[in-house]
């Protein structure tokens, strides 16, 4: 899973979850022409601009844990989709699964206003009782 924009933690990704967005209505125009790009799903995202393409529309949100950093990302090309990283300092290795449940519990708590979502993918995935995500 390639990251958008620019981090502010530059450790390694050792974890990630792609969540499935319900679909949205489409917008009323009130005037002929193209549609407005839609709005990111969550009001915490601020945009994060691609240094190799400023035409792409790319918001994130970063909250800092004990030893780890968990990323939204949302693309305006791809809005189905919300990605969650986590940012450690293990450049040697995946998220240790003692610390998997932790990661999906920050990010379910962070997308906790739009509700369950779908989980399209995810590395590591969680042992059971995910409590909140659910499964595709």
């Amino acid at each position: 899973m390639p990251s958008l924009g620019v981090s502010r933690s530059h450790w390694p990704v050792v974890g990630w979850i792609r969540l499935r967005l319900p679909d949205r209505p489409a917008p009323v125009m009130l005037t002929p022409g193209i549609a407005p790009p839609p709005d990111p799903p969550l009001d915490l995202l601020a945009p994060n601009p691609v240094p190799t393409d400023p035409r792409k529309r790319v918001f994130s949100y970063e909250e800092e844990h004990e030893g780890w950093v968990v990323r939204l990302i949302w693309d305006a090309d791809d809005p189905g989709i919300l990605e969650a990283e986590c940012r450690a300092p293990y450049y040697d290795r995946r998220l240790p699964r003692a610390e998997v449940p932790r990661f999906w519990n920050a990010v379910k708590a962070l997308v906790a206003p739009l509700g369950p979502l779908p989980i399209d993918s995810a590395d590591p995935r969680p042992g059971p009782g995910r409590d909140g995500l659910r499964e595709r």
